[in-house]
């Protein structure tokens, strides 16, 4: 037996018909004319985002079950910090890279690292650290005044702007990396 669709009184039978399309996410990058000097510049640019209003217009708002989630919050981090070990000749003979989570943790680890001779013997080297090869990397969440859900990710030499459809948004953070002076 055979069962053809029906469709209710007055409409015309278009299966999967597209009403209409929403708008496609788009990624904007920007690079910094110079990296961001060191550990303690990029967590207040950080902080200064999720507490200064914060500057991109954005809104807190309410989560389904009632949660109530601030305009911007930090969605992912991640920090490295650099140890190069040389020889008597200033050969470099290792190195050890160490990713932590949160930057709390990147100074406690680097420390660590630099404090363990045991470490340096067995790599056989005297240990230094290269600050300029740490990278530093947080996505922050942020909630427009138009409902829309999008993230700035700033690492240390360049930040992107991801998800959003709204050219508003781009523009409004734009508009506060040319203000910081941290940026170049």
């Amino acid at each position: 037996m055979s069962v053809e669709p029906r469709e209710p009184a007055g409409r015309s039978a278009k299966p999967w018909q597209i009403l209409s399309r929403p708008p496609t996410p788009k990624v904007r990058c920007g690079i910094f004319p110079s990296p961001i000097a060191d550990i303690t510049a990029f967590d207040a640019l950080v902080q200064d985002i999720i507490d200064t209003n914060p500057p991109f217009g954005c809104t807190a708002y309410t989560e389904k079950g009632g949660v109530a989630i601030d305009p911007v919050t930090r969605s992912q981090e991640r920090y490295d910090a650099k140890i190069v070990y040389e020889n008597l000749e200033a050969d470099t003979v290792g190195d050890v890279s160490v990713q932590v989570a949160s930057v709390t943790a990147f100074g406690t680890v680097a420390s660590h690292v630099m404090d363990d001779d045991t470490l340096a013997t067995a790599i056989g080297g005297t240990q230094s650290r290269d600050t300029g090869k740490d990278s530093f990397y947080c996505k922050l969440k942020c909630h427009d005044a138009n409902s829309e859900i999008y993230y700035v990710t700033l690492s240390r030499d360049r930040i992107r702007v991801s998800s959003y459809t709204d050219d508003a948004i781009c523009a409004a953070v734009e508009t506060w990396a040319d203000g910081k002076p941290a940026l170049g």
